[in-house]
């Protein structure tokens, strides 16, 4: 008998630990997917994880242990890796980083609804991850798409963020008409980039699934950088799609290496385009289910960075910007528009970015 019962202990024990190591394993495994990030001085001390937030299974990257929370939520088409001359310098600052790769990108799930990816969602992936760390509130940073997702997680969520910095997309307020009819309006049978996202057929993400090296050399561009000329010089949307239209890069611009266009290309390997796109085709619904927000206004202190050349500010001034954010948010302690410089603001010009989120936060 009393072998039995050591036999049957040493039989628990050699499964407990198979269990265990399979789970180790499973943890380094999920690690291992992030052994091609390149090799980057900014980026020690980073690690990954899966996290759970509001249903569904989201990477982060996280560094810094103590001190308040700085949630970067990246936008299209991009990753994490948006993020990487950020989190070394506000860690030094005494912050807590987390960047998660946004539904729908690299190793965070993709739902297959399309409505999965409107803003009320989007919105509570961002207090999701705050629950999944332990966090009452967090200073919310947003760039293109993840700057929409922060305007609006904090006018959904105010009670869970501290401050707000946005990065090339300036909110206005809630629009009277529904942003997609304003486009329709617009530009009719010319092409226009959002509304391509939101032809029926997943036509888009075909085209930049089928070449994301493609799209993704030629979008990763500072205003100045040479391109050949374009394929396609009709405009009409019948002459063709989206990659064709933007001359093909001659060469990388000087704050992207062949490193970081290789990890980014991989990550769009790795998910493909639909899921970002979904964002896109969100537009009218979120007009739609955020009534609430008619009149509502911003209280948190709140900074708008942008290239002052970023094709998304349609070469607004810093008082034309100040005035039309001013009325929405109540304590707007800045816009900086920083010369010569594009879209890609964070990449594009890191020390001055990162100088202006520091001064932000410290006068918090």
């Amino acid at each position: 008998m009393f072998m039995q019962k050591q036999f049957r202990l040493l039989s628990a024990i050699i499964v407990l630990s198979w269990l265990v190591s399979s789970q180790v394993y499973a943890q380094d495994t999920s690690s291992l997917q992030e052994n091609n990030v390149p090799t980057h001085a900014a980026l020690a001390g980073i690690s990954f994880r899966d996290i759970e937030t509001n249903g569904i299974r989201m990477r982060i990257a996280e560094t810094g242990t103590t001190g308040p929370l700085v949630l970067l939520a990246h936008g299209w088409p991009e990753s994490w890796y948006s993020w990487r001359h950020q989190f070394a310098p506000l860690v030094a600052a005494g912050y807590r980083v987390v960047a998660p790769m946004m539904r729908g990108y690299g190793y965070t799930d993709a739902p297959a609804d399309v409505n999965d990816y409107d803003i009320v969602h989007l919105a509570a992936d961002m207090v999701g991850v705050l629950d999944a760390l332990g966090e009452e509130t967090a200073i919310m940073v947003g760039h293109d798409w993840g700057s929409i997702v922060a305007w609006n997680t904090v006018l959904l969520h105010p009670e869970r963020f501290t401050a707000l910095i946005a990065m090339s997309v300036p909110y206005g307020g809630r629009a009277r008409q529904s942003p997609l009819t304003s486009w329709q309006q617009s530009f009719g049978d010319n092409f226009y980039y959002i509304l391509y996202h939101n032809e029926p057929g997943g036509v888009a993400e075909a085209e930049y699934d089928a070449d994301p090296r493609g799209l993704l050399s030629r979008l990763y561009l500072s205003p100045s950088s040479p391109r050949a000329a374009p394929t396609i010089t009709d405009p009409k949307r019948s002459a063709g799609g989206w990659i064709g239209r933007l001359g093909a890069a001659r060469g990388l611009p000087d704050w992207l290496t062949q490193a970081d266009l290789d990890y980014i290309v991989a990550q769009f390997e790795k998910s493909g385009f639909r899921g970002g796109v979904n964002y896109y085709r969100n537009f009218h619904r979120n007009w739609e289910i955020t009534p609430q927000l008619e009149g509502a206004k911003i209280t948190i202190p709140t900074l708008f960075i942008a290239g002052a050349r970023d094709v998304v500010i349609a070469g607004a001034n810093q008082e034309k910007l100040q005035g039309s954010m001013s009325r929405v948010v109540d304590d707007l302690r800045g816009v900086v528009l920083l010369p010569n410089i594009g879209h890609w603001v964070q990449q594009e010009a890191p020390a001055e970015t990162n100088a202006a989120m520091l001064d932000f936060l410290q006068g918090l």
